[in-house]
């Protein structure tokens, strides 16, 4: 059985599936020999209606915080207290700032979203939120991280590398194929998890450093991806290969 995590973190689902990818993951999924797991930013239950994919395949919410298993399962990781309060702290910044309307309130973390404004309107807003949030986030511990559109104080750990991690104890193949495809600064903590075991893919219309390995532009050359996958899991006829 096979891994594939496709990048489905802070993405437009609804253009996914305009664009052809979510009836290729169901085609994949419906091959057999994939398993098919997301990895996300968001809360794991919100992915689902975004994804319309039934049954749904496991999913990791918030960076590897939560687990929602394909039967309808969940485990969450604790969150301390000294976490609580800090996120506490840092939404009355926001509060502050006026900027409750961009806040994104998740389990262990708390985010502002800033798409759709000029380019001075994100430095002045990312320099007032982080001139509050760079000192509670060192006092607690947390990360801060930017992401497309967006800024988000979160746990440091569990992260979306300990997701991957934690997968690879439970493959019944060691040296089964896995690949990782992720376009955030997140995702690089499975990228690190995954050198020299598995394909790290980087999903975004602008490289960036990365310890991805190979990196894709959505739609087209994302698309290609997804239909090479899905042609060396179905069977070919005797004495022939995929070629690949």
């Amino acid at each position: 059985m096979t891994e594939l995590l496709p990048p489905f973190d802070k993405i437009d689902t609804r253009r996914f599936r305009i664009l052809g990818v979510t009836p290729l993951l169901k085609e994949i999924i419906a091959a057999g020999h994939t398993r098919l797991v997301l990895i996300t930013g968001r809360c794991a239950h919100e992915l689902i209606p975004l994804l319309d994919v039934f049954p749904h395949p496991e999913i990791w919410g918030t960076h590897g915080l939560e687990r929602l298993r394909t039967d309808g399962s969940q485990e969450m990781h604790p969150i301390d207290q000294y976490t609580l309060e800090a996120l506490s702290a840092a939404d009355e910044w926001v509060e502050r700032l006026k900027l409750h309307k961009r806040a994104e309130h998740k389990p262990g973390s708390l985010a502002v979203h800033w798409r759709g404004l000029s380019d001075n309107e994100v430095r002045e807003i990312r320099r007032k939120l982080l001139l509050g949030w760079l000192s509670i986030a060192d006092r607690a511990c947390l990360r801060l991280d930017q992401f497309d559109g967006g800024v988000e104080m979160r746990m440091a750990d569990p992260n979306k590398g300990d997701a991957v991690r934690t997968m690879l104890t439970e493959m019944d193949i060691d040296d089964a194929p896995i690949a990782y495809l992720g376009s955030d600064e997140s995702d690089e903590d499975a990228f690190h998890v995954l050198q020299n075991r598995g394909l790290c893919v980087l999903v975004r219309s602008q490289r960036r450093e990365t310890a991805a390995n190979l990196w894709l532009r959505p739609p087209v050359q994302l698309l290609a991806f997804l239909r090479d996958w899905l042609t060396a899991c179905r069977p070919m006829p005797d004495g022939q290969s995929h070629g690949r």
